[in-house]
């Protein structure tokens, strides 16, 4: 999307004026966030991405809550518990109403559910990953909800908190509900479409803020929901604009247009920290950048050895180009420090992962005797598939692990390529050794196993996004049966074990986590947050 329109640009600018005397003045106040990328819809239920969820988290409550470290905490549920391995029980806040002033019940969260399935509005399927899991939904009163599922699925709650924000029944009249999806649970009408959301009518929520306007292509405008049960959120005002290039989101910021911009370039931090107007924050995030090897194949399209075979199913090979990799390096010169090397496929101590990965040392000596025992003394030569606008500077870490293996003897080309036609291609296997990243959107160590690791089952839902072929048995012995494991321990424990098979036999080559970076002016602070959500209600005056 392009800057903004004059008209709404003066009314950015003013608002910025009103709040220049930030410390110590009243509530009334608005503040200007620039954006990376524009949500693609005010509907809560239709496009699962990042920028969407972040911004419908303003007008929307869910069932529960996730800290900035990703926790789980109470939200609209007061609690929860398992009654059994297949039953959730959710006990409802009594306090909670509706931004128009209607009361918050069970209702509401069945009608939700029931609009997630019964969305065919929806990009993708979104948001019915675990809706479809569901074979009944119970509301015995009005403060309590209770969940069924088939199998267990031990993640219901994180899963709650990241896709289901619960929207008002009453924005169309139908009878009393029930649980029966495939029936419309009782409603007969017209379920609610993208546009009634995008046009304000029915975008009635729970959350901190109401919203006053949402036009595409120009920008969001929010006001502080004064009903709203939590924490009243220090500004009045809030407006959300898309500026895609970060030179521009700085520029912005400098000149005073923008209190706060998300994901400011890394090479630019130096300017904003020699600024005595700015501030910025770092935030480590769960999204592991990482290199995904054909290893299914007896032969691969992008490889040319002297004996005809993939090299990459040997994992002699695969910890070879493991140890040839210096992320140190990486980080500090292409990331300017704003990432975490990556030693497994999670952050150090998060649910599921080692407590603490030991170091993947940068050993290209060690990688070379590695590739002579595995019948590669003289190397062989590969072509590497990435991607140029995905992540941050995706296409220098490409050439740069291209150097790495070439200096070992595998003879690396690069390849990059705009996201758009990189991954159609990835989806068809038609790479040798392709980037991929993915973030850990449930907090643990499951979410990248079941669509990466696993072995590719697609009627169950495992290995999706295995393009690279890995299969083994001893992995998904484990992995499998931790996935429905209720019990936290347990599962904990088994998830570790998972992972460090996993680390054991090299399926993905971890390179680094990303971390979020958030700019602003002096006088505010800003809660960095691990699910890179960009927050309103995360910025307040600095103490």
């Amino acid at each position: 999307m392009s800057l903004v329109s004059n008209k709404w640009m003066s009314a950015v600018v003013g608002g910025c004026v009103a709040s220049a005397s930030l410390v110590g003045a009243a509530q009334a106040q608005t503040l200007a966030m620039a954006l990376a990328s524009e949500p693609t819809a005010a509907d809560p239920h239709y496009h699962k991405m990042t920028t969407n969820d972040s911004f419908s988290a303003h007008i929307y409550d869910s069932l529960v809550g996730r800290t900035a470290n990703m926790e789980l905490t109470p939200s609209l549920a007061a609690s929860w518990k398992n009654l059994d391995d297949l039953t959730w029980e959710f006990k409802l806040r009594k306090d909670v109403k509706f931004s128009n002033g209607e009361p918050f019940t069970s209702q509401d969260v069945l009608f939700t559910i029931c609009r997630t399935l019964n969305n065919e509005t929806n990009v993708s399927q979104s948001y019915m990953d675990t809706t479809k899991l569901l074979t009944d939904v119970q509301t015995p009163d009005a403060y309590t909800v209770i969940v069924k599922t088939a199998e267990p699925v031990p993640l219901i709650p994180a899963e709650f908190a990241r896709n289901l924000p619960i929207i008002w029944s009453g924005i169309v009249k139908h009878d009393k509900l029930h649980f029966a999806p495939k029936e419309g649970c009782g409603f007969k009408g017209q379920w609610p479409t993208v546009s009634d959301f995008n046009s304000g009518k029915m975008a009635i929520g729970t959350g901190p803020f109401t919203l006053k306007s949402y036009i595409k292509g120009t920008g969001i405008t929010l006001e502080r929901n004064d009903k709203y049960w939590g924490p009243k959120p220090h500004w009045q005002t809030v407006k959300m604009v898309s500026v895609p290039n970060a030179g521009p989101r700085l520029t912005g910021l400098m000149s005073g247009d923008y209190d706060l911009i998300e994901n400011p370039a890394a090479r630019d931090l130096a300017r904003i920290k020699d600024d005595k107007k700015l501030a910025f924050v770092a935030t480590p995030s769960t999204r592991l950048v990482f290199f995904q090897p054909d290893i299914g194949r007896d032969k691969s399209p992008l490889i040319k050895t002297a004996d005809g075979k993939n090299p990459l199913q040997d994992l002699r090979v695969r910890k070879a180009i493991n140890m040839a990799i210096d992320r140190k390096a990486i980080v500090q010169r292409l990331m300017d420090g704003m990432a975490t090397p990556a030693y497994q496929y999670m952050p150090d101590g998060m649910f599921g992962g080692l407590p603490k990965a030991a170091e993947i040392k940068f050993d290209p000596e060690g990688a070379k005797k590695l590739l002579a025992e595995a019948g590669y003394p003289n190397g062989f030569e590969m072509t590497l598939s990435s991607t140029n606008d995905r992540y941050m500077n995706d296409a220098q870490i490409a050439q740069a692990v291209a150097q790495y293996l070439t200096r070992i003897g595998i003879k690396t080309q690069v390849d990059a390529m705009t996201a758009s036609i990189y991954f159609p291609k990835r989806a068809k296997r038609e790479y040798s050794f392709g980037m991929g990243g993915w973030p850990s959107e449930n907090g643990e160590a499951s979410g990248l196993f079941q669509l990466w690791v696993a072995s590719t089952d697609s009627p169950k839902g495992l290995g999706t996004s295995n393009y690279g072929g890995f299969s083994n048995a001893e992995f998904d012995k484990v992995y499998i049966p931790a996935a429905k494991t209720v019990d936290p321990a347990k599962r904990k424990q088994m998830l570790q074990q998972a992972t460090q098979i996993a680390l054991d036999n090299v399926p993905l080559i971890p390179l680094h986590f990303e971390s979020s970076i958030w700019a602003f002016k002096k006088g505010l602070s800003y809660e960095g947050r691990r699910d890179q959500y960009t927050l309103a209600t995360s910025v307040k005056p600095a103490k």
